[in-house]
């Protein structure tokens, strides 16, 4: 067993790159007109709409990512709304992957705008916070001058995250076993990145306040006390340095969801809107090269109520005709005056045995053609090809951009 104050020792190898605002800085970038404007990024462009990311300018003068823009306009006068647009987000993740990937084959993209490099296998011969340096300069040379990223360095992913959040917009921090401490000392609990609310408050109820309680806290008592779980050994050994968090994670679910953009739509219209989010699925879902045993619907009514249908099946799908059929079919029970609705797939396995497959996925020419349109969807855009029944629908119904994954760039 460790001690409490036995830290990973070691020469930092990890380095993460976190984009600073990257939806807002892409879009400044590619329109120069709002460089130095305080501006939100929204999926759509109405008063309601909630701020996926802000401007440095607008972060500055009180707007939050969730905050519905509407309320962020009264705290930023003059606040521009410049509705998401994804071909540009998916072309900086891929040119900041490249450069990435010149350093290190051990690189992971965390999420669409931030990656971690693992150098432990290779032999470097000038320090990290040189190609760090090199990185940022990259950046800005090869996609544009508006664009800037933290970097953090650490022993494990957890503290090289923890390095890259301490000096926001355009820092470099490193954090080893000697400086360890007093970086723990500069911040709170909830600035610890996977420590919510809920955590702190668990970890309040045994005392501990700050990030230096937490770090000097036994494993037994963060198992036995707080996490109930393998979870608080892992979170002491995570602490100090030791890498933790170098696991894959697969993917247990694929699914889409979709605010109704009226209060009062057609059973008919909303109806489209689900075909909609079926094709989304079903796109995402073989892109993953993954077949389902399983689909799930939900709605959410205008007066709080939640509705949900799910049914298990024995044989795997995965077209588009599939899933709609399936979710069409538990949709019909749902209730009325919905405001959103949504679905997602899972029992989620390996595409194969289609010939085993529902709906007449089987067919070879079923199966040649839903390649051929994916092919096509893939090389000129999302939905060039969709079902005509989701031609109205898709006005509305915008591809979204996740943050927190790059299962679908």
């Amino acid at each position: 067993m460790l001690e409490s104050k036995t830290y990973n020792r070691e020469e930092p190898m990890i380095m993460h790159v976190d984009l600073n605002s990257a939806f807002a800085s892409i879009e400044q970038q590619a329109r120069p007109l709002l460089r130095g404007q305080p501006i939100a990024i929204v999926n759509r462009r109405t008063e309601y709409t909630a701020i996926v990311t802000a401007s440095y300018e607008a972060k500055a003068m009180g707007v939050k990512v969730g905050m519905k823009f509407i309320e962020a306009a009264r705290l930023a006068p003059g606040l521009l709304a410049v509705e998401s647009d994804p071909s540009k987000y998916r072309f900086v993740y891929k040119k900041l992957m490249a450069i990435l990937n010149d350093y290190s084959s051990d690189v992971v993209m965390k999420s669409i705008d931030e990656g971690v490099i693992d150098f432990h296998q290779l032999a470097i011969r000038r320090p990290l916070i040189d190609i760090g340096y090199e990185i940022k300069n990259r950046l800005k040379d090869e996609v544009g001058c508006a664009m800037r990223c933290n970097v953090g360095i650490g022993t494990n992913r957890f503290l090289a995250k923890t390095a890259a959040g301490l000096h926001k917009p355009d820092g470099l921090d490193i954090i080893r076993a000697d400086n360890l401490r007093e970086v723990y000392k500069s911040l709170k609990l909830t600035d610890l990145t996977g420590i919510a609310q809920q955590t702190e408050k668990r970890l309040n109820a045994v005392g501990i306040f700050k990030p230096l309680e937490f770090l000097d806290a036994s494993s037994e008592t963060l198992q036995r006390m707080v996490f109930k779980s393998i979870c608080g050994s892992q979170w002491y050994l995570r602490l100090r340095g030791f890498e933790t968090d170098d696991r894959e994670i697969t993917t247990k679910t694929v699914g889409r969801q979709y605010v109704l953009e009226k209060r009062d739509l057609a059973r008919h219209d909303i109806l489209t809107r689900l075909h909609n989010l079926c094709e989304s699925v079903g796109f995402r879902l073989r892109g993953q090269n993954k077949v389902a045993r399983g689909i799930y619907v939900y709605a959410k009514t205008i007066d709080h109520k939640y509705w949900h249908a799910c049914r298990t099946y024995e044989l795997p799908f995965y077209s588009d005709k599939a899933i709609n059929a399936l979710a069409q079919q538990l949709f019909s029970k749902a209730p009325d005056k919905i405001k959103e609705i949504g679905l997602h797939c899972y029992n989620l396995s390996s595409n194969q045995d289609k010939q085993l497959s529902l709906f007449g996925d089987y067919l070879a020419r079923e199966e040649h053609l839903t390649r051929a349109i994916d092919e096509i969807n893939n090389r000129y855009g999302d939905r060039t090809i969709h079902s005509a029944n989701t031609l109205e629908a898709t006005r509305f119904i915008k591809q979204k951009i996740p943050f927190g994954s790059t299962r679908y760039l």
